[in-house]
C-alpha cells in the first residue's frame, strides 16, 4: 500500500505565512496563483518536512517574521510529521504513538518524489539507467548493446572494404578472346620448334623425292643398259610418291606472333584473374556483411525480449540506443504531459510504497492536457501535489501573499475590494 499524503500546514516557511491543504488521496491537486506568493514554497516546505535536511532551504524563515517555521505534514498511513524552530527539529510519530526518526520516513519515501526536476534534468542515458537499474536488465542490455555496437562498427568496416572492391573491379578493364591462365613462352617455343621439325622432315622427303625421280631419269637414259638399276629406281619413286600429295606444311606465323605477343597477352589474362579476385574478395566481404547484419539483428531481438520480458513501468514504455521511448518518441520529442508521466511512473517504480509526486510550474499544460494528465494520475492510484500560475478553477488552493484560499473565496475577496457584492 502506497503512501500519500492527507493533511499539510506550514507557517513562516519562505515566503509562506500561513497554508493549509488536504490534497485529493488520487490524481492532480493544483496550487495556484501569481508569482513570487509562495506556490513553491509549499513544495519545497514538503521536501523539507518529509526528505529531511538535505532538503532544507538555505534561508528556511519567512522574510520579515520574528516565528520560526513549522512545518506539520500527516500521511495516510497514520504517521505525523512535525518540523519546528530554526534547527530543523524532528518529531515523527506512528498510529499507535511510537516516535521515529528520518530513518523511518526513508523507508517509503523516494528522493525524486520530493525533487522530480533532479530526474527530469538527467542526461537521457541517466534517464535510462534509472530505469534499467530499477527493473533489474541495466548490467544485460548494456552488455547486449556493446555486443550490438561491436557488430554494426564490424559489419560498416566489412561493407567499406566490399564497397572499396566492387568499385576496384568495375574499373578494371576486361579482355574478350584471352585465354584463363597465362601463356608459357617456353610451351610456345617448343610448339614451333616441333612444326618446325615436322617441315623439316617435309622438306627432307621432298629432297628425297627429287634425288629418286633424278636417279630415275638417268634410269630412262640407260634403260637398256641398266633395267635392273631402272627397276629399281622405280620402285623407289613409286614408294616415295605414295604421300606426296597428302603433305601439308603447318604455318608458324601464328606462334610467332604469338611469341611477340605473349606478354601482352599476360598482362591481359592478369587483368582478368585481377578483377576476379576482387570480385570474388568483393562477394566474400558482401557475405560477411550479411552475416553481421543478422547477427545485429539478433542482438536486437534478444534486447526486445529482454526488454518485454521486464516489469516496465509503463506498457509503451521501452529503452532503445541508451535512451527512453514511449509511445515511439525519444525524450525530447515527448510532450510535457508524457514526460510527466514517464518520470512519475519510473518514480512510483523506485519507490512503490511513495505514493505522490511533487511538481512545479504545470502553467506548460494547456487545460485539457492537465485534465488528461489528472485522469491518468487517478488512473493509477497517484496522487500529485503540483504549482501553476494560475487562478482559475483548475486550481485546488491559491497562495496569495502567503496564505492559501480558495479560488471562490479569492473571487469573493477581490470582488469585495472592487465594491462588487
Amino acid at each position: 500500500m502506497s503512501v500519500k499524503i492527507n493533511t499539510l500546514e506550514f507557517e513562516n516557511v519562505k515566503r509562506i505565512k500561513a497554508v493549509q491543504l488536504a490534497p485529493a488521496k488520487n490524481g492532480l491537486t493544483v496550487i495556484g496563483g501569481d508569482n513570487r506568493q509562495g506556490k513553491t514554497s509549499v513544495l519545497d516546505a514538503i521536501a523539507w518536512a518529509l526528505g529531511g535536511n538535505k532538503y532544507k532551504p538555505s534561508s528556511p524563515m519567512r522574510e520579515g517574521s520574528v516565528v520560526e517555521p513549522h512545518l506539520k505534514v500527516t500521511l495516510d498511513n497514520g504517521i505525523v510529521v512535525e518540523r519546528s524552530g530554526k534547527n530543523s527539529s524532528l518529531k515523527v510519530i506512528d498510529p499507535m504513538g511510537n516516535k521515529g526518526g528520518q530513518a523511518l520516513l526513508d523507508g517509503f519515501i523516494e528522493s525524486f518524489a520530493l525533487d522530480l526536476p533532479k530526474f527530469m534534468n538527467q542526461t537521457t542515458k541517466e534517464k535510462a539507467d534509472t530505469l534499467l537499474n530499477i527493473i533489474g536488465v541495466g548490467d544485460k542490455l548494456y552488455e547486449l548493446e556493446q555486443q550490438e555496437q561491436t557488430l554494426y562498427n564490424r559489419r560498416t568496416e566489412i561493407g567499406r572494404i566490399a564497397d572499396q572492391k566492387e568499385k576496384f573491379a568495375k574499373e578494371m578493364p576486361v579482355y574478350t578472346n584471352v585465354p584463363a591462365e597465362p601463356v608459357s613462352v617456353s610451351e610456345l617455343i617448343q610448339s614451333q620448334q616441333e612444326i618446325m621439325a615436322h617441315n623439316a622432315e617435309n622438306l627432307r622427303r621432298r629432297q628425297q623425292h627429287e634425288h629418286y625421280k633424278s636417279q630415275l631419269e638417268i634410269a630412262e637414259t640407260a634403260l637398256k643398259q641398266a633395267q635392273e638399276r631402272y627397276d629399281a629406281a622405280l620402285n623407289n619413286f613409286k614408294l616415295a610418291s605414295v604421300d606426296i600429295n597428302t603433305l601439308v606444311d603447318q604455318s608458324t606465323e601464328e606462334l610467332e606472333k604469338n611469341i611477340a605477343d605473349v606478354e601482352e597477352i599476360n598482362k591481359k589474362v592478369r587483368a582478368n584473374a585481377d578483377r576476379q579476385t576482387a570480385e570474388t574478395e568483393a562477394d566474400g566481404y558482401r557475405k560477411q556483411y550479411d552475416g553481421l547484419t543478422e547477427d545485429i539483428e539478433n542482438v536486437r531481438k534478444e534486447k526486445r525480449e529482454l526488454l518485454q520480458g521486464a516489469d516496465l513501468p509503463l506498457e509503451e514504455l521501452t529503452v532503445e540506443g541508451g535512451e527512453l521511448i514511449y509511445k515511439g518518441q525519444k525524450w525530447d520529442c515527448m510532450s510535457g504531459a508524457e514526460q510527466l508521466i514517464v518520470a512519475t511512473s519510473i518514480v512510483r517504480k523506485l519507490n512503490p510504497e511513495c505514493g505522490f509526486v511533487l511538481l512545479d510550474k504545470l502553467e506548460q499544460m494547456d487545460g485539457t492536457t492537465l485534465e488528461s494528465f489528472g485522469k491518468w494520475l487517478e488512473s493509477e492510484n497517484l496522487q500529485a501535489i503540483a504549482t501553476r500560475v494560475s487562478k482559475g478553477d483548475e486550481c485546488s488552493i491559491l497562495i496569495v501573499d502567503g496564505y492559501s484560499t480558495t479560488p471562490e473565496e479569492n473571487k469573493k475577496q477581490q470582488s469585495w475590494k472592487a465594491g462588487v457584492f
